[in-house]
């Protein structure tokens, strides 16, 4: 089932949420619910505090490539054990903030451990997109969007231009 994604400002979106601490099916029902709303938008990633959950969990699929296998992962409690000192700037955007983008610099390469939605702890590196996408998830994990890497009048203007936007939205 789709749910709404939540648009910029909304206090909800700079929460730090609380870890998972049991795996049930409801949170693998809102895994696959996460999943079905990013595909839709379409997005590359999407946290659970961006539907309204404030629970530690994480979705993303950075395949891109025309008949290329989709890779969803899902990540309940993620968090970078390892990232490389060098660097990769991307123009980042946000399911939360429509339309909107930014460079944001960040490490090239993490390495990522978390729980599967069956119970397995996993770990794997990730470097490029990949990288990318999933600091940006666990930044809204921890209350953090990738505006809040840009300067005070840069992260207003984007954030004025939000508040119109759900003005716009509530009269439509």
């Amino acid at each position: 089932m789709k749910r709404p994604i939540l648009i910029h400002p909304d206090p909800r979106l700079k929460k730090v949420c609380a870890p998972v601490t049991e795996i049930t099916d409801d949170l693998r029902r809102l895994a696959a619910d996460m999943l079905e709303t990013m595909y839709d938008a379409p997005g590359i990633g999407l946290a659970a505090p961006q539907v309204g959950v404030l629970s530690r969990l994480i979705v993303l699929d950075c395949v891109k490539g025309e008949g290329e296998a989709p890779r969803p992962i899902v990540m309940i409690n993620p968090e970078v054990v390892a990232a490389s000192d060098e660097t990769n700037t991307y123009e980042e955007g946000c399911l939360s903030i429509p339309e909107q983008y930014a460079e944001v610099t960040r490490p090239a390469e993490v390495e990522v451990r978390w729980t599967d939605p069956e119970g397995a702890e996993r770990r794997e590196g990730f470097g490029g997109l990949w990288a990318t996408c999933v600091q940006h998830e666990i930044d809204h994990l921890n209350g953090r969007l990738f505006i809040d890497y840009l300067g005070a009048m840069r992260r207003q203007l984007i954030t004025r231009r939000m508040v119109k936007l759900k003005r716009e939205q509530a009269r439509a």
